[in-house]
Formats: C-alpha cells, sequence, structure tokens
C-alpha cells in the first residue's frame, strides 16, 4: 500500500508535539477526554445527519480502502490488453476466449467478454462507462462524509471552547483555578481545528485521488477493448493507451519529440 496519508498524519502531530515541547509545554496538556469525547463524537453525529447509517458505513469502508489501497500500476493493465490485441489481430477476436480464465481483473474480463460476444461497440462503451461513472459517484459519496467533518469539527471545536468558558464563568469565585480552566477551554478548538486540517479533510483528499486512479484505470480498460474489437494494431493500442497516464513528475522527451 501506499503509506502517504499515514506518515503524513503521523507528521503533522509529531509536528505539534514537538513545537509545544520546544515552547516547554506538556503534550499531555492537550489530551482532555471531554474535548476528545465532543469533537470526535459530536463530529460523527453531525455527519451522520447528513446522510445515512448506509453512507456513514460506506464512508469508513472507502477510507479503510483508500488508505490500504496499492500504488496503482498502469503497465499492468496495458500489458495484458496489448497482448490481448496481438492475438485477436492475429487469430481473430474469437480466439480471446482461451484467455478469459487468465485475466484476474473482474472489470477487464467483463469488457473482454462481451466484445468475444459480439456486444455492439457503442452498447460495450455505455455498459462500462455506466460502471464508471457509478464508481465515481460511490468515490463522491464516500469522500464527500470526511469533507463535511472537516468542516463541522472545528465550529464543533468553538462550541466546546464556549461551554468551557462557561464552566470557567461558574468558578470566578475560585481566581486560582481559572488559568487551567480557561487552557483546557480552548483545547476543544484545538482539536476540532486540527482534526480537520490533519485528519479529515486529507482522508477526504485520499479517497478522490484513490478513486481518480481507479476511474483512470477503468477508462483505459475501456478504450483498449475497444481498439481490440476494432482490429486495432497492438503498437497502436500500447502507445493510444500509454499517452493516457497522467504522469506524476517531469517526464524526458520521447525518442519522437527529440528527433
Amino acid at each position: 500500500m501506499d503509506p502517504a496519508t499515514i506518515i503524513g498524519v503521523i507528521v503533522t502531530f509529531a509536528c505539534v508535539i514537538f513545537s509545544m515541547v520546544m515552547e516547554g509545554g506538556s503534550p499531555m496538556a492537550i489530551v482532555k477526554i471531554p474535548a476528545l469525547v465532543l469533537i470526535f463524537g459530536g463530529t460523527l453525529g453531525a455527519c451522520m445527519a447528513g446522510t445515512t447509517i448506509a453512507g456513514t458505513l460506506g464512508a469508513f469502508k472507502w477510507l479503510a480502502a483508500a488508505l490500504t489501497a496499492k500504488k496503482p500500476d498502469m503497465e499492468a493493465v496495458i500489458d495484458p490488453l496489448v497482448k490481448m490485441a496481438e492475438r485477436a489481430r492475429r487469430e481473430g477476436l474469437l480466439a480471446l476466449e482461451a484467455e478469459m480464465d487468465a485475466v484476474d481483473d473482474p472489470f477487464m474480463k467483463k469488457g473482454l467478454q462481451m466484445a468475444v460476444d459480439g456486444t455492439d461497440p457503442d452498447d460495450l462503451y455505455d455498459i462500462l462507462s455506466a460502471e464508471v461513472k457509478s464508481k465515481k459517484a460511490a468515490i463522491a459519496q464516500g469522500a464527500s462524509f470526511w469533507g463535511d467533518a472537516g468542516g463541522y469539527s472545528p465550529t464543533i471545536g468553538i462550541i466546546g471552547t464556549v461551554l468551557g468558558l462557561i464552566h470557567v464563568l461558574e468558578n470566578l469565585s475560585n481566581p486560582a483555578s481559572l488559568g487551567e480552566l480557561i487552557a483546557a477551554a480552548f483545547v476543544a478548538t484545538l482539536w476540532g481545528v486540527l482534526s480537520a486540517n490533519a485528519m479529515f479533510l486529507p482522508f477526504a483528499a485520499r479517497i478522490k485521488a484513490v478513486g481518480k486512479a481507479e476511474a483512470i484505470r477503468m477508462e483505459l480498460i475501456i478504450d483498449g477493448v475497444l481498439a481490440i474489437q476494432a482490429g486495432a494494431n497492438p503498437r497502436v493500442v500500447a502507445t493510444k493507451l500509454k499517452s493516457k497516464i497522467v504522469p506524476t513528475g517531469p517526464q524526458a522527451p520521447s525518442e519522437e519529440a527529440a528527433a
């Protein structure tokens, strides 16, 4: 899996703790059970109020899937499609029937089987594209839950601070305890802002990033299957699919561009 999100969350919290220690504070000063219960419990409740039980459970499933997702390998998608294109061009589309059991990807297998069965290209595109749209909608729903959490938690933190200040006003007759009570009151705001920016919003962004990569993978498969069905040259299939891969950084110029 790609641990970027987990590492990022750990680094953020480590920086907060380190900065507190450098200023002479104690990390335990921000560990207040009432504030943690209010922020995480209240945020969860607010998010649930805006969706359904199924949507809430789905958001946690999407988060788990996104955090444990492997680094996308688009070459693992392109290579088998190019091999299928070579065989289809050499022996005909029906020859791919013997290759179906070797295809591990369910979406790719479905597309190739439809092509072998003689499905009209337009119908094949519509059916497979509908699955991609459905996947995108599900991903957006899972990400929106955590995006909403990132919006609710700072406000709930302010509510916690107001509750704490009410408690401060109740103890004005005891000046010796006011400093500690005021500090405790602002812990809720700290956790509201910290959880939003170090956890909830990054979680939403991670789900979107993983979902985008999955959608690109599925769209590559659709393009590859349609090219195979049309009897395209395998080299053309490979070039076409590779041109749609989004680079992760600066790329060296291709041989054609260099010439």
